[in-house]
């Protein structure tokens, strides 16, 4: 995890470092693109972080392109059919994937007969943004800090029930990480969805989930709901007072979700190169960075390169994580 970290570091570094060098050939094609509209795949619903990152995005890359670019939310099967589909497109540069640790480093990780390989079946373009889970617990619990939640669950293995978006989901597998990590047992409740998770949760039927920060910290606000922690190596700009799990007695735990454009395999360099640059250029936009950072998502952007790089590590991560709680979906 630590490694991980520092490609992340490493990444923000190269964010004004776009483009590479490319053949002249590719440049040639590259010179010509986009000709015609491009279509930004989201394998979410709309309005979700997924999908207001993708056309925050979309909004501003369009404009500076002169060509459209159209959101489509194409949902189901754990963002895999969004996926596959961008995975079976022309590698052109007209569809490309808003990707996510789900679809792209956790799927693999739990699926055992997923229909696309991340490393093999696209091409990075940039990560864009990240976010950390925030732990939320519902006040009647009676603990105001993550030491006093580990030691009541210590107390009664098995006894706290914790929900999630879904078996396999990104934050079933991070509060696994967080259960190995401290060595207690709980009883995992799948929703469909984030804002179901909570609803329960604010109902005192689940004791704890580890959300989005949008979908939570909107409660903590209002003291329906208490946060003991996030779970990025560093604390959050939108919950500065909430500490890290890290910090929290638990060094190296970092786990962060993260959204990034995706092309087909076989997508000409110098596109993607020209994509990049334009990404880069979008997330530096300060009207495009406050958008997205109202949302409690933080901008990061990055060469193809370190992209690919990261996702690699993040892969890498969740497939432990995944055999060591025996996590599989058929």
């Amino acid at each position: 995890m630590q490694t991980r970290s520092k490609c992340l570091a490493l990444a923000g570094l190269v964010l004004p470092l776009a483009l590479a060098a490319v053949p002249a050939t590719n440049q040639a094609r590259a010179d010509e693109y986009p000709s015609r509209p491009i279509h930004l795949i989201v394998p979410f619903a709309a309005g979700g972080s997924a999908d207001s990152t993708a056309r925050v995005l979309a909004a501003r890359i369009g404009k500076t392109i002169g060509q459209s670019i159209v959101v489509e939310n194409r949902t189901g099967g754990g963002a895999i059919i969004g996926a596959e589909f961008v995975n079976k497109a022309e590698p052109d540069g007209y569809t490309l994937l808003l990707g996510q640790s789900g679809p792209i480093s956790i799927n693999p990780a739990v699926y055992r007969n997923l229909p696309y390989d991340p490393m093999k079946d696209f091409a990075p373009v940039s990560l864009t943004t990240t976010y950390p889970y925030v732990m939320v617990v519902n006040p009647s619990l009676g603990v105001k800090t993550l030491k006093e939640f580990i030691a009541l669950a210590a107390s009664k293995p098995g006894g706290l029930n914790y929900g999630t978006t879904g078996v396999g989901s990104s934050n079933h597998l991070v509060t696994e990480l967080f259960a190995i990590r401290t060595g207690i047992k709980m009883t995992h409740i799948p929703y469909r969805g984030t804002a179901l998770a909570v609803t329960d949760l604010l109902a005192g039927q689940v004791q704890m989930v580890f959300s989005d920060p949008i979908s939570a910290l909107q409660y903590v606000k209002s003291g329906a709901l208490i946060a003991l922690a996030v779970t990025s190596k560093d604390r959050s700009p939108v919950a500065p007072d909430v500490p890290t799990i890290s910090e929290s007695g638990y060094p190296g735990f970092d786990a962060i979700a993260w959204h990034g454009i995706l092309a087909p395999a076989r997508t000409p360099p110098a596109i993607v190169a020209k994509l990049n640059t334009e990404i880069v250029k979008a997330l530096n936009d300060p009207g495009t960075r406050t958008l997205l950072e109202t949302q409690a998502i933080q901008i990061v952007g990055t060469s193809p390169a370190a992209f690919a790089s990261f996702i690699q590590q993040d892969i890498a991560m969740w497939k432990d994580v995944a055999d060591q709680a025996k996590i599989e979906v058929r």
